[in-house]
């Protein structure tokens, strides 16, 4: 099914915009080249004339040196023009994705495109970038040798005229068939390449997901299954692949068999016109020229399918770019200890009216049944998502608001699933940082338990990532490490020691109680033992903060208690992380509402 048109007036206009000095150049290269063009038949025609007339040698020199020059000319303007085209082509595309990459960063999560309402998969996502910017960034050089093929063959007409009627008239009586032909071809062209770059995206698409889970895959034995939803796609691909050649095949034939018999038309009109003495013997080889050049015309049927096929990658690049990304801040970010306040928070559909403060370098922890709730929470308290309404702030300002180097500067994230980006280890702990020292890099490593395999490696710290096999628990720990190495005052953890073994999870408990004492500490977990350790623990619930109290009054809860409930053979049990203390169980509930009031965060509700 070919997309929906875009919203825009026209999804060309900002790629022009952006190839503007390189369309401008080739504007002009391919203008000298055009007028050279009507000018040659005319030149050609009085050189003719002199020469047969017999004028003096002054008059034949002259009329040759015109048409060198016209020739030199037309030779140099069509070499700049061959240089103009590819490399204006190559800047536009590569400014295409630089600025959909930093618009897609700069507008973070979400809602991105208006055909799916969703912001594209990765294999889609990278076919729009490699596959439509592309054809997008041969816009430009579309328009240029569009408009100058439509001049060339207008300009050849015109010409015709001037020289003798009868075979102008002989000429139009082909054209607008040949004009026909090429702007019915051109709408199929454009419907058929929209719907090859969707098709091609599916499959890039679904390669990306089979190629993350190549081992489930060979583990289950369905290398097969999985290739036939991967190619699910490939017949309708085709189809359109198949249409968009055959479309293009056809204009080719059909312009191609009305070329000649157009130009026989023109010949027997001008040979007439010179056996009855209304055209000199110049005027024919002119008439001949124009006709060449007015049939050259219809090679704007090509530029008119690039100009198609232009279009719809555009449109592809359009719909990534088409929610506007917020704008930075620009606000400093005051001093503070670090204290986050959400302040009736939502964000459809996970967090509805949230309310939550976190005291300076307090730490938090945060629990609730909805993982995902759990982590819009934490992207909101670090920056990385916007509330639909509400304020998140950070020690009195905005988050949207600062600056957003002092943002970064001022909060340190770490993930359940970090992606270790840089060429060594030493690089992906040093992500963000201008160049941190060895020591200092080493200690974080420490703090979070992950020195002691590092220096394990072939070459340590400097081993490329890529030599570097390493399990989910330590990329967890390089993630810890690569948050504690950055001077933050927020320091914010999304469920980043899920992977961890109990030994190390205590270690790392201990470095965020010691090493990052002077933080603010939010973290969204499961963990009993990390609920604990924590000061506090904010219960989140149906989208909003139900309680927000120690771990040792909230387990009194049943409902509380039930999230941490681990399934074993025997039935549920409580983790041994949080053993129940004598004086808290469940039959001294009642007695604990009271004691789970949200005091130290009073915008929060239950």
């Amino acid at each position: 099914m070919p997309l929906p048109r875009t919203s825009r007036p026209s999804p060309l206009r900002p790629v022009l915009r952006l190839g503007r000095r390189w369309t401008a150049l080739l504007a002009l290269a391919v203008a000298a080249s055009t007028t050279c063009t009507l000018l040659l038949p005319r030149t050609l025609a009085r050189a003719v004339d002199r020469t047969l007339a017999g004028d003096d040698h002054r008059a034949g020199m002259s009329a040759g040196a015109q048409l060198v020059l016209l020739v030199v000319v037309f030779a140099l303007a069509e070499s700049a023009a061959q240089f103009a085209a590819p490399r204006g082509a190559a800047a536009v595309t590569a400014a295409l994705r630089g600025a959909t990459v930093r618009h897609l960063a700069a507008a973070g999560p979400g809602p991105v495109g208006p055909r799916t309402g969703e912001r594209p998969a990765a294999g889609d996502l990278a076919a729009r970038l490699t596959g439509s910017a592309p054809l997008a960034g041969l816009a430009g050089a579309a328009v240029v040798y569009t408009a100058a093929q439509l001049v060339t063959g207008l300009g050849a007409v015109a010409g015709l005229f001037l020289l003798a009627p009868w075979p102008a008239l002989a000429f139009l009586v082909a054209a607008p068939l040949g004009w026909w032909l090429v702007r019915r071809q051109v709408g199929r062209t454009a419907r058929h390449g929209e719907a090859y770059q969707v098709a091609q995206g599916e499959i890039a698409n679904r390669l990306v997901e089979a190629l993350r889970g190549a081992r489930s895959i060979r583990a289950a034995g369905s290398e097969e299954t999985e290739l036939a939803r991967v190619l699910g796609p490939l017949p309708e691909m085709s189809r359109h692949g198949h249409g968009l050649w055959s479309s293009q095949r056809e204009t080719a034939w059909k312009v191609g068999l009305l070329a000649p018999a157009t130009h026989v038309a023109v010949l027997a009109a001008a040979g007439a016109e010179l056996a009855a003495g209304r055209l000199s013997p110049g005027g024919l080889a002119a008439a001949l020229a124009y006709a060449t050049v007015g049939l050259g015309g219809f090679g704007a049927a090509q530029s008119l399918l690039d100009l198609a096929r232009a279009r719809s990658g555009a449109v592809r690049i359009a719909e990534l770019t088409a929610a506007p990304a917020p704008l930075a801040g620009v606000r400093p970010l005051p001093a503070g200890a670090g204290r986050l306040e959400l302040h009736e928070v939502a964000l459809a559909p996970l967090l509805v009216g949230l309310n939550l403060t976190l005291p300076g370098r307090s730490w938090v922890a945060v629990v609730g049944s909805d993982d995902s709730a759990t982590s819009a929470l934490a992207a909101l308290a670090a920056g990385l998502t916007a509330p639909d309404t509400g304020r998140v702030r950070l020690d009195g300002a905005d988050l949207g608001a600062i600056r957003p180097d002092r943002l970064r500067g001022a909060v340190a994230v770490a993930f359940a699933d970090p992606v270790l980006y840089g060429d060594t280890v030493a690089e992906a702990l040093a992500l963000g940082r201008p160049a941190p020292g060895e020591g200092e890099l080493e200690r974080a490593a420490r703090a979070a338990g992950a020195d002691a395999f590092l220096r394990r490696l072939p070459l340590g710290y400097r081993t490329p990532m890529a030599d570097a096999p390493l399990s989910g628990g330590e990329r967890q720990r390089i993630g810890l490490a690569r948050a504690l190495c950055r001077p933050a005052r927020l320091l914010v953890l999304d469920d980043a020691t899920a992977s961890l073994d109990r030994a190390t999870e205590d270690a790392v408990l201990d470095a965020l109680a010691v090493h990052a004492a002077g933080r603010t500490r939010l973290t969204t977990t499961r963990s009993a033992a990390i609920a604990e350790r924590a000061d506090l623990v904010a219960w989140l619930e149906g989208g909003r903060i139900r309680a927000v109290a120690p771990h040792r009054v909230l387990w009194a809860r049943r409902e509380y208690r039930a999230l941490f409930t681990v399934e074993t053979p025997d039935g549920p049990t409580p983790p041994t992380a949080a053993p129940l203390p004598p004086a808290e169980q469940p039959a001294a509930a009642p007695s604990a509402e009271s004691a789970v009031q949200p005091s130290v965060a009073p915008g929060s509700r239950r």
